[in-house]
């Protein structure tokens, strides 16, 4: 038996990889994250499938779901938003795989950060205003930020940021960010990104959490901040400049 970690996509269906949806199709397990992954998707386990919702469940219990599945010999959709290597919590769970010795694959998904993107009409990498994207958190209930992740050191490379986990903590965010983007700088907050009631909201630094309070939006929702957001005075990239040729488009040779 094997376990598949599936990315499911930030939420709209239809944004689940060919793969996923046949993985969850036939396996005959199906341990899904309820708070984030529509019911839609899981619908196309088997009839007979074990479907079940690890919202409310811990570890532990999500182990033993697994060990079971294993004595069954019964492959496992374990099946999680957006993507799974970003905060996907299943490091842990992979850890524990390993001493069970019980096999396991990772099927990437659409992240929400892409998919947010996406509809926002917007590319986040600019030819000189930003070629990096770094996405973090923020530490505030959970696990605490390793030494230089911190919002201060991260704002110094003038990146476009995208901050996961922190929307209550947009007063914080503003006052490590301000010194570095400037209190104008433009930010969007995307509030669950690819379902039905999906949001954008789209501020400053200075009035971003105003908005957002306004919008009553506390969870399930992406930060993205610096000026590749609203820039529109940037030169053209190289790849299609015909004044650069590359390897898949040389330089014409004069006529002799």
């Amino acid at each position: 038996m094997k376990v598949w970690f599936i990315g499911a996509g930030p939420g709209d269906p239809d944004l689940i990889t060919v793969k996923a949806q046949r993985l969850i199709e036939t396996c005959k397990v199906c341990l899904y994250a309820g708070s984030l992954v529509p019911e839609a998707i899981v619908e196309a386990a088997p009839a007979d499938a074990l479907v079940k919702d690890t919202a409310p469940m811990t570890l532990d219990e999500i182990m033993e779901d697994i060990k079971a599945a294993k004595e069954a010999d019964q492959d496992v959709a374990r099946v999680h938003s957006g993507d799974p290597s970003l905060y996907g919590a299943i490091a842990e769970q992979i850890r524990r795989l390993k001493v069970l010795d019980i096999d396991y694959e990772i099927v990437p998904g659409v992240s929400a950060y892409a998919a947010a993107a996406a509809a926002m009409g917007q590319e986040l990498t600019i030819p000189e205003v930003a070629q990096t994207v770094i996405l973090t958190r923020t530490a505030m209930k959970s696990s605490s930020m390793p030494t230089g992740e911190d919002l201060d050191t991260l704002g110094r490379t003038g990146a476009t940021l995208v901050i996961h986990l922190s929307v209550r903590n947009l007063l914080a965010i503003e006052r490590e960010l301000a010194p570095h983007y400037g209190a104008d700088c433009p930010v969007v907050v995307a509030y669950r990104v690819g379902w039905p009631d999906q949001m954008f909201i789209r501020g400053t630094l200075s009035d971003i959490r105003d908005k957002v309070r306004a919008e009553k939006i506390t969870r399930t929702a992406l930060i993205f901040i610096g000026p590749a957001l609203s820039e529109t005075d940037f030169r053209d990239s190289a790849l299609y400049d015909g004044a650069f040729p590359h390897v898949l488009r040389p330089k014409k040779k004069k006529a002799a």
